[in-house]
């Protein structure tokens, strides 16, 4: 025991805002900074208070932290296994000249931190850092092996972070049998409730590169063989298809709370209707009742009067849990023949059906610091670093849990501009946390 605070929510905002000043910006190359300077602190930050680290780098700069904490994963006192905690160092980029603040100066403002991160997810670094420092501090640490995990490479895809852990140094993990982490536990109003979203599943990923040639010529000249007007159609095609709605288990639990609410069931039907009851959220949560597919690069030419032998775009695909052989069959159609499709990065989807003692544990440390409120499990659109860990064998679940304005786009500040975090629910999120680990 030391004379420094043991609050659990005592360090989070510092602690967040520390790591936003760190500038892990991951471009998708090799061309960000890297992940080994905060990575560096966070192992720091453990040490202080007597946790040891390993730190792993797959390429130089390219870091990830892991920790062992609490009981041990070989002592055979705890039947359930271990449990994985983890979160990611790095961020998407951002362009300091569209900010109101500096995105990584960590500023305070309104009541929020802003900065790069500080929803996805420096948020729940601190948080997790904020609490282990204070049990650890206070002797609280729990009975259960607890892994700890902060890695690199999370917003590429996880290449260079979680599937190096899994594939290389599994002995870090194996006992784990479940697993918590990013994008879930945060709070959307819905006609006056609050409800507690927990991730329980999330959609495949299909980035791909799609490559039209043909025959290249005059810009003043007619060409039936013009691969940019080929592209140009099979993007077009997939950027405007209407995909059916599909329900998948989390979604069908989430959607009828929210039909009691507005006292009316549930339905493939009605589900887009309801899905609007979120506000701001429902840019995501419409996402995740289809499969969806968005064009994002196009690359073609070099002079405007040349026609190309070749061009090329990227689109972002994104598929339910069940309907993965939907999804490509109607992507085949949507491309046609005489398009090439490569896979930038090809990962499954997944769903943890929502039961047992873990769920149980996030649902009553959410209503112990709310008791009004709602929990509920829903399927993220995006990706996170689930998706390796899952593949030795853990139930995974989404809980960072934030209690958020009624009036805040929360959705839209992941990856977006002005990107900030309320203080209070930092300190909302970090008291959550302690009480689950009380609970695990």
């Amino acid at each position: 025991m030391t004379d420094t605070p043991v609050d659990p929510a005592g360090e989070v905002v510092e602690l967040c805002r520390e790591l936003i000043r760190i500038d892990t910006s991951n471009y998708g190359d090799e061309d960000g900074p890297g992940e080994r300077k905060a990575a560096e602190y966070v192992a720091t930050l453990l040490d202080e208070v007597g946790i040891s680290s390993t730190l792993y780098e797959s390429s130089p700069g390219r870091t990830s932290v892991v920790a062992q904490w609490g009981g041990s994963p070989s002592s055979g006192s705890n039947d359930v296994g271990g449990l994985l905690v983890h979160g990611h160092l790095d961020v998407v980029p951002a362009a300091a000249e569209d900010w109101q603040v500096d995105p990584f100066a960590g500023e305070i403002r309104d009541g929020y931190v802003w900065g790069r991160g500080a929803v996805d997810m420096k948020d729940f670094d601190a948080m997790l850092l904020s609490v282990v420092r204070a049990r650890q501090r206070a002797g609280r640490v729990p009975t259960r092996p607890i892994t700890l995990c902060f890695t690199a490479d999370e917003e590429a895809g996880g290449h260079q972070g979680a599937e190096v852990l899994v594939a290389q140094h599994a002995e870090e993990l194996e006992h784990c049998t479940e697993a918590v982490g990013e994008v879930g536990g945060f709070s959307a109003t819905v006609r006056g409730r609050r409800i507690y979203l927990i991730e329980a599943a999330e959609k495949g990923m299909a980035w791909m590169r799609l490559t039209a040639r043909g025959r290249a010529g005059h810009g003043s000249m007619i060409n039936r063989e013009n691969a940019v007007t080929s592209l140009a159609s099979a993007v077009a095609r997939i950027g405007a298809h209407e995909w059916p709605v599909r329900l998948t288990p989390a979604m069908r639990t989430l959607l009828a709370a929210v039909g009691e609410l507005a006292d009316e069931e549930a339905t493939p039907e009605n589900a887009e209707a309801l899905v609007q009851e979120f506000g701001g959220a429902a840019r995501m949560l419409g996402a995740v009742i289809r499969n969806t597919v968005n064009p994002t690069m196009l690359r073609a030419g070099y002079k405007v009067n040349v026609i190309p032998t070749e061009a090329t775009a990227h689109v972002d695909g994104r598929f339910l849990p069940g309907y993965e052989d939907e999804f490509f069959a109607t992507l085949a159609d949507l491309v046609g023949d005489d398009i090439e499709v490569e896979y930038v990065s090809h990962q499954q989807p997944w769903e943890t059906p929502y039961d047992g003692d873990l769920v149980d544990a996030m649902t009553r440390s959410l209503l112990a610091e709310d008791p009004d409120a709602i929990v509920a499990p829903y399927l993220m659109s995006g990706g996170t670093d689930a998706k390796h860990f899952r593949k030795l064998g853990m139930r995974s679940y989404g809980f960072a849990p934030l209690r958020l304005p009624a009036d805040l786009d929360f959705t839209a500040l992941f990856h977006g501009v002005d990107e900030r975090v309320p203080v209070d629910a930092l300190e909302f999120g970090a008291r959550v946390f302690d009480r689950f680990l009380d609970d695990v």
